[in-house]
């Protein structure tokens, strides 16, 4: 079972390398991290996405988080998982969401990063408007999230 969770929502900025070492730290027992960065992008359905605002269900969405990491221990030998997903206004480049996850060997570490970030984008309670020069509209969710999620064979009924 992993050793070490970390769940945080948070509308600050965070430091991936400063993230990594917190998560290996001393732990001789990692020998691989894999981590994923997510960032705003200027672009998507519609043209000049300037931002995004993001807004959650406080204490749902860390459940939710939380969830999604014991499922990904269930599936492999991990060492430690961070989750960081920010939330409110952020602008084109920000960094949005951050996934590590360590283990022994770096086959299980990558595809736990990407199973969790898979199910997150479908299964966390995220609400996104995005900001664009025409305006503000909420994203829907889109079936591309959703295929990627179901190739885990997930129940997510």
């Amino acid at each position: 079972m992993t050793k070490n969770i970390r769940i945080e929502v948070t509308p600050n900025d965070f430091d991936l390398g400063g993230e990594v070492d917190r998560l290996v730290g001393k732990d001789h027992g990692v020998g691989a991290s894999c981590s994923f960065v997510g960032y705003v992008r200027d672009f998507s359905e519609r043209p000049e996405v300037t931002g995004l605002e993001l807004e959650h269900y406080p204490g749902m969405t860390e459940k939710s988080l939380g969830n999604i990491a014991e499922e990904a221990c269930r599936r492999w030998e991990l060492e430690g998982i961070t989750i960081i997903h920010r939330i409110g206004r952020l602008m084109s480049g920000d960094q949005i969401v951050l996934v590590i996850t360590t283990s022994a060997h770096r086959a299980e570490a990558f595809a736990a990063c990407e199973f969790i970030m898979d199910y997150l984008k479908v299964d966390a309670p995220f609400w996104k408007k995005e900001l664009t020069s025409q305006g503000e509209h909420w994203v829907e969710a889109r079936d591309k999230d959703s295929e990627r999620a179901d190739k885990w064979d997930i129940d997510r009924g």
